[in-house]
């Protein structure tokens, strides 16, 4: 078989190693160590000096991660992937690359709690606006563009909202306005959703989530697809000049992800390259539970609304459908009477786990409002639109019976 001819896994399953493994080792070794020897000075000037490859300090490249960034690289197309220890870690990175003094990032209130933390407050104290607004409404967000706009950021089904904005509008916005669009699309992982094909330049994964393969370490990947010109960036605008579509990640590889100590470690790079040779099995498995366990559960008395986009009756069923296909993942929130009738469901759970986190290999509840959303006032609760009386379910491997059958227990 010609091996461009190979499915999404068995690309995973067949990128080869950048050299030949000593012991001719199947599976990437884990290389758990700091420095590197050379052979000569010269040898170690040209790896200090990027004019080669070779590595110099596992800050900055180890060949176990780098082995874990090639297989998604090969899997993505992309131009370039920079895995980190966290996806917090791959948003901060993303930002600080993109933005400075001045700066201002054009997204929406419907953000996971530390993003939007990260925004409202992390960057404000280094003067880059934030400029919240309906990212679903294409004419308000080109309203809100300007010349100091680094990026058009957004989650591709917003946790806990399960908001869903049409990407290719905001990508037409994305290239007039010369703006980059990042995009956390840790919701839908690589086998059922292309991120380049829907216009997003720069791709933003908490692989702690499905890359990870159950929860098993703590992870993050910056994406750089190479269809953005940077000469529009008030920040890379320079160094688009000398590199091109290249100017992103060189500036990421080069200066920010060194300085900033992020860098993901071997142990977690072999686990989480483990966890991709299954990412297909486990996503087919969970997102059919979830369609199913949504189907069952959206006609108890006791439920008053169940949001999962894959349904009919969502308001972004449509978009959703055409963006992400008919399973859009395995999360999904539903609404019981109130913050009293939330707490005792969680209280009565006996197979699903009380705990956060998504994509586990075990099925996971949570009460958002009083949990990821609790440090924040009422009234930004309010804004954000994240409700006490809604728990927050992330699917796992369980068969969905047994599933339906703890959850309807609990809720009756």
């Amino acid at each position: 078989m010609n091996k461009n001819d190979l499915s999404f896994t068995g690309e995973i399953l067949h990128t080869p190693f950048s050299k030949p493994d000593a012991y001719g080792a199947l599976s990437m070794p884990v290389y758990q160590n700091v420095a590197y020897e050379f052979n000569t000075a010269e040898e170690m000037e040209a790896a200090f000096l990027g004019k080669s490859a070779e590595n110099t300090y596992s800050r900055i490249t180890n060949p176990t991660v780098q082995y874990f960034e090639n297989r998604v690289q090969k899997i993505t197309g992309a131009l370039s992937v920079t895995a980190l220890n966290s996806g917090m870690a791959a948003i901060s990175n993303s930002i600080i690359t993109l933005a400075q003094t001045g700066s201002n990032i054009v997204t929406s209130k419907h953000l996971f709690g530390n993003t939007y933390s990260f925004f409202a407050s992390t960057m404000a104290s280094f003067a880059v606006e934030t400029r919240f607004c309906d990212l679903t409404n294409p004419d308000e967000v080109e309203s809100r563009i300007d010349a100091n706009t680094c990026a058009i950021f957004l989650e591709i089904i917003t946790n806990p909202q399960m908001e869903v904005a049409d990407l290719m509008a905001l990508s037409i916005i994305s290239k007039q306005k010369g703006v980059p669009l990042v995009a956390d699309t840790t919701i839908i992982p690589f086998c059922s959703f292309k991120a380049k094909d829907w216009g997003i330049n720069i791709e933003i994964v908490s692989s702690t989530k499905y890359v990870s393969g159950g929860a098993t370490s703590l992870g993050g990947l910056i994406i750089d697809y190479g269809n953005f010109g940077w000469i529009s960036s008030p920040k890379l605008h320079s160094m688009a000049k000398e590199f091109g579509t290249a100017a992103f990640t060189l500036k990421l590889r080069k200066e920010i992800h060194r300085n900033l100590g992020a860098y993901m470690t071997p142990q977690v790079a072999y686990l989480q390259s483990l966890g991709l040779e299954t990412l297909t099995l486990r996503y087919e498995r969970a997102t059919t539970s979830c369609w199913h366990l949504v189907k069952r559960l959206e006609i108890l008395p006791e439920v008053e609304s169940i949001n999962y986009t894959g349904i009919t009756c969502n308001p972004f069923y449509k978009l959703s459908t055409q963006q992400f296909g008919s399973h859009p993942g395995a999360m999904f929130t539903f609404n019981l009477a109130s913050r009293e009738a939330c707490f005792s469901f969680l209280n009565k759970l006996k197979l699903v786990k009380r705990a956060t986190n998504l994509f586990d290999n075990k099925t996971l509840a949570i009460h958002p409002a009083s949990t990821i959303f609790g440090t924040f006032s009422q009234d930004v609760r309010h804004e954000m639109h994240v409700s006490g009386k809604t728990i927050r379910i992330s699917v796992g491997l369980e068969d969905f019976e047994d599933l339906f059958v703890d959850i309807k227990q609990a809720i009756s």
